[in-house]
């Protein structure tokens, strides 16, 4: 009989989890609490608008890629590819607007232009940044994380020099640079990894070569086209998915999960993966005593950011956008601080802008524009209508300002989504929306541990544990939790 196996939500991790233990002859159910599988990555479709809820940005192709190939498939077979050039724009003012080229050569002319002798520091920079990227992506990020002794390694002990884990990544981007826009475009990766750029490891400059050297993509349809080509994958596979099933309790009679109670009803496995939000999974659903972290030990925990978001229709096209576009028309460094060090709304918010109906005309009806904001915000803030209402009115204030046209009066659709929606959906932990910060104290085996100590048959995966926030390594934490599983409890 094959071993059968419980995967807990239908993110990218969950999906990535079932999909390689199914693959491996598992007999895996995944139960998903809301109506449509993908987690953050749901979609929803109102009056002709495709709106993706969550991710927007597609970066690191290759993890995709590798992901589809391991099953013997390609990317391809499940949807589209676009490179988008200009990888994404920059708004610093009136008429003040970087746009970010696809091509190497004519990057290194934009930095020439705002500091002479800056494409030289560039090349040195990013020749750095692929060594840490690849060491990263090809070594680190699959380690399970649950001991040091994991990167007690020759290879990786000689590498720490090289892979600036002990030196900030503001202190080095300002030992090559000393323009303030080229500054802020190499540190604005980082943002949503849980630090200002001061408390942000120089190693995270491998965000950097994902972004310039690797580029910036769009999958045709939305980035919820990845979930439809993951959860077509799972079924093919055998993986038998079952939406709006809710789970309520883990029953752990000896130290060993013997069941997982839902809304639709009760399941039994031989090995239970919470995909949802661990916290949630530890703290709410398993019995006080089978709980490996305490409620203090989670509230010293640093999170990535919460967002407040508007999904928004226009019944005209915006000219002046491109895809992404970054509104860094305000103060970079308060906006962090007062994300990471002194947690408040906002006084002057940066804030992003993606218009995928300029990429994809099937996201909008014709004629008319799909607009998605987001505002970074720190994590656990009160979240009120009149908050939200009253940061749609400064961005929008400053959104007009820089095109130059009036977007308000033609909006036929609005939506918003903040800190209460996060964790009402996903039960996300102070309502964070990019999961656990990557600060040093809470990198690799420092991390939430993929293996609860005191429940045998229960492990974790996704962006609160091994190796981290982002759709990459989520995709990435499905297959190394299916690896520790597959070495634990092997198929006879």
């Amino acid at each position: 009989m094959a071993k059968t196996v419980i995967v807990i939500g239908s993110g990218f991790a969950g999906l990535s989890a079932a999909t390689h233990l199914a693959h491996q002859g598992y007999e895996v159910t995944l139960l998903e609490k809301n109506e449509v599988p993908g987690g953050r990555a749901r979609v929803f479709k109102t009056d002709g608008f495709t709106f993706d809820m969550g991710p927007s940005w597609y970066w690191m192709p290759e993890v995709f890629e590798k992901y589809f190939e391991f099953f013997g498939k390609k990317r391809s077979d499940y949807y589209d590819l676009v490179r988008l050039d200009p990888s994404y724009s920059i708004f610093f003012g009136k008429g003040d607007v970087m746009h970010l080229p696809a091509t190497m050569e004519k990057l290194y002319e934009l930095f020439e232009s705002y500091e002479a002798g800056s494409s030289k520091k560039l090349k040195q920079f990013l020749e750095e940044a692929k060594y840490k990227y690849e060491t990263g992506m090809d070594d680190f990020v699959h380690r399970p994380g649950h001991s040091i002794f994991e990167f007690a390694d020759p290879r990786i002990l000689t590498s720490l020099f090289k892979l600036q884990l002990f030196s900030s990544m503001s202190s080095h981007v300002r030992k090559l640079f000393k323009n303030e826009k080229l500054i802020q475009l190499l540190e604005f990766p980082v943002l949503f990894l849980g630090a200002t750029p001061e408390n942000t490891p120089a190693l995270y400059s491998l965000m950097n070569y994902a972004d310039m050297s690797l580029g910036t993509w769009y999958p045709k349809g939305g980035m919820h086209e990845i979930i439809k080509g993951m959860v077509t994958l799972a079924e093919e596979k055998g993986v038998k998915i079952l939406l709006d099933h809710e789970v309520k309790n883990i029953v752990v009679p000896n130290g060993h999960a013997s069941e997982v109670i839902t809304t639709k009803g009760s399941f039994t496995a031989d090995v239970i993966i919470g995909g949802a939000d661990y916290n949630h999974v530890e703290q709410h659903l398993l019995p006080k005593r089978s709980r490996v972290y305490s409620p203090e030990y989670w509230d010293k925990r640093t999170m990535a950011p919460s967002s407040l978001l508007f999904y928004i229709g226009v019944d005209k096209k915006l000219e002046g956008l491109h895809h992404h576009n970054l509104f860094f028309d305000a103060d970079f460094n308060l906006h962090a601080e007062e994300i990471y060090e002194d947690p408040k709304w906002p006084t002057k918010p940066l804030f992003y802008a993606c218009v995928p109906s300029i990429t994809d005309d099937s996201v909008a009806p014709e004629g008319k524009e799909n607009l998605f904001l987001l505002v970074p915000l720190a994590p656990g803030l009160e979240d009120t209508d009149e908050l939200r209402e009253k940061y749609f009115g400064i961005i929008m204030d400053r959104l007009e300002a820089q095109l130059g046209t009036d977007v308000r009066n033609h909006i036929i659709y609005k939506r918003s989504y903040a800190h209460n929606d996060f964790k009402k959906d996903y039960h996300a932990f102070k309502g964070n929306a990019y999961g656990l910060a990557n600060t040093l104290m809470q990198t690799a085996f420092l991390k939430p541990k993929m293996k609860s100590s005191k429940v045998n048959n229960l492990f974790y995966t996704g962006q609160l544990t091994t190796p981290g926030p982002g759709v990459p390594p989520s995709l990435i934490s499905g297959k190394v939790v299916a690896e520790v599983v597959s070495k634990e409890f092997p198929q006879n």
